[in-house]
Parts: structure tokens; sequence; C-alpha cells
């Protein structure tokens, strides 16, 4: 296949499914299989991190007016009612950190569970069963929530919920911290809102660290460095990362409006139905 079509293949699979509560992991495995792309190629690996790359930064801009009113109003919030401890934004760090320190620790375990098709196939389905459920008990509440209304035990247990993301490749890091946010009693919206905020650390530090590690384990096979890439591979990278953040951007300004009316049930479905077919193929 043409390298130019396969990374514009690319950039819209890993903007479409970063952000939905689907799993962008198990997507691109599966593209993977499909399209005949050996993702442990050097040159491959580089590809994901810069499309990765490519969605992460659409939240920035796309929250750029939000991110602001915290910053802005920090620390007392834009009610008067917050304290530096209590403030929207320190609850994003604490969430970051109750992510991070679990998933430093199952490193390894994280890494044996990346290769298994079993394992993404069982966290799809079991993650849409329990979002399906949640969403059926806990998604009624009233869209009036907001995220400046979340404490101190929400949002620990979002982010420890969060790391369940990082052990179990297919479970999806927008599917659990959303369903965790229902469960600790943020309506939908908040619940979204919240999850795409804690994402910006949280992926931005995971692409960090792929990217630091592909520059210390050369024999890894990694492929960083410009001087190594032709003008051929560069534009290749350039497609997939614009085509990433432009679909990605339009991904999340649907699902905002989306949850407002609608619940997460169909991804719900949408999950149960890959995961199944995933395991017939493994």
């Amino acid at each position: 296949m043409n390298e130019y079509l396969l990374a514009f293949i690319l950039g819209i699979i890993e903007g479409l499914t970063e952000f939905l509560p689907v799993s962008s992991t198990a997507h691109l495995r599966i593209t993977q299989a499909l399209l005949g792309i050996d993702l442990s190629d050097g040159y491959w690996k580089m590809f994901a991190i810069v499309i990765q790359l490519g969605a992460i930064l659409c939240l920035p801009i796309y929250f750029r007016k939000r991110i602001a009113e915290f910053l802005t109003t920090f620390p007392r919030g834009s009610r008067g009612d917050r304290t530096a401890f209590s403030h929207p934004l320190t609850l994003i760090l604490l969430a970051f950190v109750c992510t991070t320190i679990p998933s430093f620790l199952l490193m390894k375990t994280i890494g044996e569970n990346l290769e298994s098709v079993s394992v993404m196939a069982y966290s799809l389905i079991i993650g849409g069963v329990v979002m399906w459920v949640a969403d059926g008990i806990y998604g009624g509440r009233s869209d009036s929530g907001d995220v400046e209304d979340i404490g101190h035990g929400q949002a620990i247990w979002i982010g420890l919920c969060q790391s369940l993301s990082a052990v179990y490749p297919g479970a999806s890091r927008s599917m659990v911290t959303i369903t965790a946010g229902e469960i600790a009693g943020l309506s939908r919206t908040a619940a979204l809102e919240f999850s795409f905020l804690l994402s910006m650390p949280t992926m931005a530090a995971a692409t960090s660290y792929q990217f630091l590690e592909a520059i210390q384990n050369p024999e890894q096979g990694s492929y960083l460095g410009a001087l190594r890439m032709n003008a051929h591979e560069i534009t290749v990278l350039a497609i997939g990362f614009t085509v990433s953040f432009l679909v990605a951007w339009g991904v999340v300004a649907w699902f905002m409006h989306w949850v407002r009316r609608h619940g997460f049930v169909p991804f719900a479905i949408y999950r149960i139905l890959l995961g199944i077919a995933m395991l017939l193929w493994a």
C-alpha cells in the first residue's frame, strides 16, 4: 500500500479512537494485522508516537478557554469557593499522580499485556459491560454538574481507575475515566470533561516516556532523529500527524455534544462486539 495513504488511514484511526471509549490501542493493533504493518519496526514506532501527539495537541486548543479560566481563577475558582488544594487544576494533578504511580510500578505487566490480543479482547468486552451497566444506573443524573464540583475522593478514584487502562490495553483510558466518574457521582458531561482534561497530562507523560525510551534503546529499533529520515519519511509523518490532529478535534467537539443528548451505551455495545470479533480472530 502507498505509504501516504497508509499514513492517512492510520491518522484517521488514531484521531477517531483516541478519545472515544473504544480503545485506540486495539484498533491500531487490528489495523496492523489487516494491512500487514509491522508496528514494532523503528520507523512505525516513531509514527505511532507522532500521530498520538497529533491527537493530544487538539485538546489544549479545543479547551483553551476552559484552561484559561482555570489559570486565571486559581486558587479561588470561578465561584470563589475553592482553595489551592481543591481547585480543579490541583484535582487534575492529584488524579494524574494516582494514575502514574501504579502504572510505573506495574510497567513489566503493562509491557506483557500489550502483546496479548486476548487481553485486549477481554478488556474490550468487560469494559463494555461495565460501561453499559454504569451508564444505565448512573447516567440519568442532571447534566448541570460541573468539573468545579469534583472533590478529592472523586479525583483519587478516577486517577486510580485510569491506571487500569495502562495495565489492560483495550480497556480504553476514556472508557475507564468516564465510567469511574459516573460511578463517583458525576454527570455524563462532567465525567467526560474531566476525562478530557485529565488525559492531557496523562497522554503527554505517556508519549514523552515512549519517546525517551526509544532514544535510550536504539537497539530495540528506534528510528528517531530527523537526520535519519528522508523527505518521503518526514512527509509520511506529517500526514499522519495532521490527519490525527484534525480528526481528533472533530471527534472531541462531536462527542461533547453527543453526550448531552445521548448516553454511552452505543459505544459499550460496539466494544463488546469488537472484543468478541477479536477473540474469534485470535
